[in-house]
């Protein structure tokens, strides 16, 4: 029992308190279920986009990694950062800090969502046309960039005020909501692309447009939830100020994270660029490869979420201890994961890529960057779900150095392939080494005792014990 005991929430209690591993699986099981719903919005959108042809296809794919930079900004990078700020001020007991925090999320929230529609209209062209778009994959790529940009406050509102729920300990209410704004989207998408009936199909802009009906939708559900008292944070309109103090909780965390999730999506779409050298059915290939990657960050976040509020519960608690040992549990569960899906993958590779195109070429490039990297992806899942812990935490130095060490190793291990004369498949062997240096600098970092204080190596456990006794004693 924590000093703090009597002045906390039952739900907080159980983060402080609860078994670990179960508690871990018991939250995560609906956050699993609503990221796996989320990462579909994107694959059904693309299941039937690919029913327009190979540059509606490729056309998306050149706009894929920026938009999947904004979901995992808004959602991981400053998301993480206002789950970690509420988990840590209601650990500590700080409720009217809780409380606060709620409307400035929604202030930075609006902020980002304004920049990268501002970022996008003015530069989106000149990004495609540098990663290999052309012709009428470029028009596509114009077309679909400025209207799902052109609603990108409301990716970001929807994203905070999930991460606002999340902090608390709440899986479930997120999970609900984007699970029958999935199954909305089933009939909306094909509708608003191809038309039916006195509905005319608008093409790539209706996918889009579906889109935003569903983050718009999301948005208003679950800012009536809150607005309603029914979280464990009530935030207040009347009296509310600015704290840059609060702000300053948010964006320490968040942007640390951001500049991880650049250089994740960087590395990709790097690789994107790299791939256009070889054509558009190539883009197309490993566009649509590289979304299983993608689809792999909502359900390692399945498992980030209960670890942020976790962690960050504890470390506002003072229980450090608890905190580490429920980020290697963590990671146990996220390589478990991971892993099978990567060896799946890379076993049955076009069984993946024919959902989406029946190309011959898209499939043998998609097929070999599934074979060369799928076998790696329990490396991305350890690293990833350790940045996640680390965002709770409030300490993302190392996951930061980590992103950059992937980014460096992606890029310029797949210009040396290229210069070296090993084509494709050199571009994704260096995406496969960029996987293992992620997730092994995390890792060796957390366990050298980073989140405590400098980093020591050789890594001895029961001296890292003994240091955590002593701070907290």
């Amino acid at each position: 029992m924590t000093p703090n005991a009597p002045a906390l929430n039952a739900r907080t209690r159980r983060l402080l308190e609860a078994p670990i591993a179960s508690t871990l699986l018991r939250l995560g099981a609906p956050n699993v279920a609503v990221m796996v719903a989320q990462a579909c919005v994107g694959l059904i959108e693309t299941y039937f986009i690919g029913r327009l042809g190979l540059d509606a296809l490729s056309g998306v794919a050149l706009v894929f990694p920026t938009v999947m930079l904004m979901q995992m900004m808004s959602g991981g990078a400053i998301g993480g950062g206002i789950s970690s700020a509420i988990a840590r001020a209601l650990g500590a007991g700080r409720r009217e800090d809780a409380d606060s925090l709620v409307l400035h999320a929604v202030l930075v929230s609006v902020a980002f969502g304004l920049l990268f529609t501002l970022a996008a209209w003015l530069g989106g062209e000149t990004l495609y046309r540098h990663m290999g778009g052309s012709g009428a994959s470029l028009e596509v790529a114009r077309t679909y960039s400025g209207w799902v940009f052109g609603g990108a406050v409301l990716v970001w509102l929807f994203n905070a005020l999930a991460s606002v729920v999340r902090g608390t300990g709440n899986m479930a209410v997120p999970a609900a909501v984007t699970c029958v704004g999935t199954l909305a989207l089933i009939p909306a998408s094909p509708l608003l692309i191809f038309g039916y009936g006195p509905v005319r199909g608008f093409g790539v802009a209706g996918g889009a447009i579906a889109l935003l009906l569903y983050y718009l939708l999301g948005t208003l559900w679950l800012a009536r939830y809150i607005a309603a008292g029914r979280s464990v944070v009530a935030p207040r309109l009347r009296g509310f100020r600015v704290r840059r103090a609060l702000l300053a909780d948010i964006l320490r965390v968040g942007l640390a994270g951001a500049v991880s999730t650049v250089a994740t999506n960087v590395a990709i779409a790097i690789a994107t660029g790299l791939a256009g050298g070889f054509g558009v059915a190539a883009i197309a290939g490993y566009g649509t490869a590289a979304r299983l990657e993608y689809l792999l960050v909502p359900l390692v976040f399945g498992l980030g979420g209960p670890l942020v509020a976790m962690v960050g519960t504890c470390i506002g608690a003072g229980r450090r201890e608890r905190a580490l040992h429920a980020a290697w549990i963590g990671s146990g569960l996220a390589i478990l994961l991971t892993e099978a899906i990567g060896l799946l993958a890379a076993a049955l590779p076009a069984a993946w890529i024919g959902l989406f195109s029946q190309d011959p070429a898209v499939i043998a490039a998609g097929s070999l960057y599934l074979r060369q990297v799928g076998p790696f992806y329990g490396f991305f899942g350890l690293g990833l779900v350790l940045y996640f812990a680390s965002q709770g935490a409030g300490k993302l130095k190392w996951p930061v150095i980590g992103n950059l060490a992937r980014l460096a190793i992606a890029g310029a291990g797949g210009w040396l392939g290229l210069r070296a004369g090993w084509g494709l498949a050199g571009v994704f062997a260096a995406q496969a080494a960029a996987l293992v240096a992620y997730g092994l600098l995390n890792a060796a970092s957390i366990a050298g005792g980073a989140w405590f204080g400098p980093v020591g190596w050789p890594v001895r456990p029961a001296a890292l014990l003994r240091r955590l006794e002593a701070r907290s004693a």
